[in-house]
């Protein structure tokens, strides 16, 4: 388990530095991630092995799907949380999503003050709750300055959110 643990950390460092510096988490980590992971626990289990990589896999895939196919995500932060969830098991990634979710909810809520200032968001949130009655999609307060894209490589949250689960647990 501590090697599976030290080779995971290795893995989230490398994406991290390469997802802060180029905004890319490379298939040459990824897949051979991926198929180690397969590797080592059917070496570790077997039959049972297989299946608690393979579940690992499809949640792990399943879990970012959705979001990239809508474009919020790119193809490599899929791959990285299947690559975790092949190495650690279907409840250990979910557990990291939880984390991440809220990490990345975090980053974006920062990064939304930080470019445009606590009002405009604030004012935003409230015009919507008042007069849509919750339907938080419908209508966005906009101005010519307001409305630049923000992002943030979303590595950076899974991250700090499979730290998060090997800190405080989900194993």
């Amino acid at each position: 388990m501590i090697l599976k643990i030290i080779f995971l950390i290795t893995v989230l460092l490398i994406c991290l530095y390469t997802d802060i510096r180029s905004r890319k988490i490379l298939n040459i980590v990824t897949i051979p991630t991926i198929v180690f992971s397969m590797v080592i626990n059917v070496l570790g289990g077997g039959i049972e092995g297989l299946l608690y990589s393979g579940k690992g896999f499809f949640v792990g895939t399943g879990l970012l799907l959705i979001p990239y196919l809508l474009g919020g995500l790119g193809a490599g932060d899929v791959k990285l949380m299947a690559a975790i969830g092949a190495l650690m098991g279907a409840n250990f990634v979910f557990y990291s999503f939880i984390y991440t979710a809220l990490i990345g909810g975090a980053i974006a809520i920062a990064l939304i003050v930080k470019e445009r200032g606590f009002w405009y968001p604030l004012k935003n949130l409230l015009f919507n709750l008042t007069f849509l009655r919750g339907n938080l999609g419908s209508m966005i307060i906009t101005s010519d300055k307001k409305t630049s894209s923000i992002s943030f490589p979303y590595g950076v949250a899974i991250v700090l959110g499979t730290f998060c689960t090997l800190i405080w647990g989900g194993f």
